[in-house]
């Protein structure tokens, strides 16, 4: 009988993707175990707190065994699967789950990388998601549980401490409970994040009852509960979390001033048609959030100290020589804010396909990480959802954000007459640390200027 040695079988781990992320949701798996894998082979797709991205395998080899199910969250640095590398014999079904083995260190130059992030596409493969049949190894999750706890907390641990993973640790900080007073569910006597969830919930107060006879397990203390046909609770993970909480710091961290102007664009409308016809514009998205994004660089241009960012610990502005134009994007995780890197430089069919690419990636779900560092400025059309206006929130680490209205059709003086006009409301929210009242309303009215006379791109770009 063939067995597999423990050198055979190699752990990949959730990988670090290098923006400060330091877990992801497992959505799918597209491998099972008995599989047979390939280097660059997608074998599932997780969620950051930023986006959905797929994970491809760094060998090949056959899949041994995945240590988590879909829908669990999982610190990045913990291994996920187990691969028996190419040429190794199979292993044999075991009675019980197989204990952890040992990691065999990757060869070098080739590290796991994300999708998007030097894999190249014609080396990532799909296969058919199977059934929900997942293996998942209860010895190897503890080791790895309370290898995490060591390694968290210097090379001799406290045995007496209760052990939980760092991230929980700090949850159990946030929500106020004590480890101390935790029952522990997870392997090896571990506390999950579960487990500090239920310590946090109220509990119905109930009189003590009488010390349980030794033989009696002892009954479980009750929880709150709700009407589930009144009332659906949708837990807060992925893009939906990060966003509440960079917004939350945002709103108490920069100081919000938002402007507005009502500005006639009917210029700007007919423009827009103009350029559908322009045989320099087929085939590339043509609208008038195009237009918009070319006023608001023309504005930028004109009016640069308001392209800056905060930097609290230095206690320093930074001002930035270049324009990466975030696009809020409403997607069915969540809003995100992809951006165009560089915009400024852009030319106007050159911004009209950067804005196709990041509208059609962004609803495929398929927004790199990467795609939503780094902006500087943004635009949030609300106006697609018939809204006349709002008071937008900064994104983190940025100066203003323009929010853009329904474009309407409505009565307006022009040229002396009442007559229906295309209409809009103006919204743009500053920082009022970097950006103060004068240089807000200059910004603000460049790009109602350039909407209503659009040939103001040609005279001032």
């Amino acid at each position: 009988m063939t067995t597999m040695t423990e050198a055979s079988v190699r752990e990949f781990k959730m990988p670090d993707v290098g923006e400060g992320l330091t877990e992801a949701e497992i959505l799918k798996w597209y491998v099972q175990p008995g599989d047979t894998v390939t280097d660059g082979q997608v074998v599932c797709e997780v969620e950051t707190a930023k986006a959905a991205v797929e994970l491809p395998i760094p060998y090949d080899g056959v899949v041994r065994a995945l240590h988590f199910p879909e829908g669990t969250t999982v610190d990045v640095g913990t291994s996920i699967i187990a691969v028996a590398v190419a040429g190794a014999a199979a292993p044999e079904a075991p009675a019980e789950a197989p204990a952890q083995p040992a990691e065999e260190p990757k060869p070098e130059g080739r590290q796991p990388v994300l999708v998007g992030y030097g894999v190249a596409a014609s080396s990532t493969k799909r296969r058919p998601r199977k059934g929900p049949e997942v293996t998942v190894p209860a010895a190897a999750r503890a080791a790895q549980a309370v290898q995490s706890e060591l390694n968290g907390h210097g090379a001799v641990a406290d045995r007496t401490r209760p052990l939980a993973k760092p991230p929980v640790r700090k949850l159990a900080k946030d929500l106020g409970v004590d480890l101390a007073t935790v029952t522990p569910s997870g392997a090896d006597g571990v506390i999950t994040r579960e487990d500090v969830h239920a310590a946090a919930a109220p509990r119905t107060a109930e009189p003590a009852a009488p010390a349980a006879p030794a033989a009696t397990a002892p009954a479980a203390a009750p929880v709150a509960s709700y009407d589930t046909a009144r009332e659906t609770r949708v837990p807060v993970k992925g893009v939906r979390k990060v966003t509440a909480q960079a917004m939350v710091g945002s709103a108490f961290t920069a100081p919000h001033v938002t402007e507005f102007v009502t500005v006639d664009v009917t210029r700007t409308m007919k423009l827009v048609e103009e350029l559908k016809q322009d045989k320099e514009m087929q085939g590339l998205r043509v609208n008038p959030l195009l237009l918009i994004a070319k006023a608001l660089l023309v504005a930028i241009k004109r009016n640069p100290d308001v392209n800056a960012s905060w930097d609290e610990a230095a206690q320093e502005i930074v001002r930035k020589h270049y324009v990466n134009l975030g696009i809020a994007a409403a997607t069915p995780r969540g809003l995100i804010v992809p951006n165009i890197k560089d915009a400024h430089d852009k030319t106007l069919p050159e911004l009209a396909e950067a804005l196709g690419e990041l509208v059609a990636t962004a609803r495929e779900g398929k927004t790199s990480p990467a795609a939503m560092q780094g902006g500087t400025v943004t635009i949030t059309n609300v106006g697609v959802f018939g809204v006349d206006t709002g008071t937008p929130i900064l994104n983190p680490g940025e100066s203003a954000i323009l929010a853009v209205g329904a474009i309407k059709l409505q009565p307006w003086v022009h040229k002396g007459k009442v007559k229906p006009r295309q209409v809009t409301t103006l919204a743009l929210s500053f920082d009022h640390r970097l950006v103060d009242g004068e240089l807000g309303s200059k910004v603000l009215a460049d790009v109602a200027a350039v909407l209503e006379q659009p040939k103001r791109l040609i005279t001032w770009a």
